[in-house]
């Protein structure tokens, strides 16, 4: 039942219609980040100094792979030539993105993608109970990021568990996320990501028909598709053995799907 929900239907990357039929093939990799500075403090195991992560850049580099948004990662592979693409999100928009993630993203020659919190601008990550209080982009952040080649993408207004809003929440989470970015950034906002992760039918439902065009969770399970897109955790003990471990099991262990 949950996978009727999103039928993995294939929607380009721009959400302007379907793209041709493909067979089912592996889900793509696709990693996740969130702050990228001082990880001295780190109770949730969301930062990286910029240290390991022009390491982890670099290993990819090496590799023959390149890090790139989402939207052009499900682009390249709905022509066909996506294979030695690996997508690379940050999470939660935090000021840090600027000042240690982007430098190195351009060293690297990699692009990414952003999911941010339009109605935390400025703020901080509230949400955390533990740990330091880190700072949000404000809205010339964004702008900056954006024109800067970056995918901006939506992480609902406040960072709330989907799954437990009601109804008006959720469609304002979601919805209006998006309306918010695409005033503030003036560009179509077809990626959105699910805050903690977590993630359900009636969640899906609320992101697809608000007309993003596909949607990053952590681990989906049975609903995974474009609007549930599966994502590889990557902190700071993701040295390279460690790296070389991820991305080979997550090619064996995602099954295939249709859309992706």
């Amino acid at each position: 039942m949950a996978a009727s929900v999103d039928s993995f239907d294939s929607v380009d990357s721009f959400g302007t219609g379907r793209l041709p039929a493909a067979p089912p093939g592996p889900v793509p990799w696709v990693a996740m980040y969130h702050s990228v500075g001082d990880c001295s403090d780190d109770p949730y195991r969301i930062t990286v100094t910029p240290e390991r992560l022009e390491g982890q850049l670099a290993w990819l580099r090496r590799r023959g792979l390149r890090g790139v948004s989402v939207a052009d990662l499900l682009a390249a592979r709905a022509r066909g030539d996506g294979r030695r693409l690996v997508g690379l999100t940050f999470d939660d928009g935090y000021a840090d993105f600027v000042t240690h993630a982007l430098p190195l993203l351009r060293r690297w020659d990699c692009g990414a993608t952003l999911f941010v919190l339009p109605g935390r601008l400025g703020g901080d990550n509230a949400w955390d109970p533990l740990g330091p209080r880190k700072p949000l982009l404000t809205a010339s952040g964004i702008r900056y990021v954006a024109a800067e080649g970056v995918e901006i993408g939506s992480h609902g207004l406040t960072h709330i568990d989907l799954t437990r809003a009601d109804d008006l929440a959720l469609k304002t989470e979601v919805a209006e996320s998006r309306e918010r970015l695409a005033e503030l950034t003036g560009a179509r906002v077809d990626g959105f990501c699910y805050p903690y992760g977590t993630v359900d039918a009636r969640a899906v439902r609320a992101v697809r028909e608000a007309g993003y065009a596909y949607a990053c969770a952590i681990d989906p399970g049975p609903l995974t598709g474009p609007h549930a897109l599966p994502r590889v955790h990557i902190g700071q003990n993701d040295t390279a053995w460690r790296l070389r471990l991820k991305y080979r099991l997550h090619r064996l262990r995602r099954r295939p799907v249709e859309g992706v």
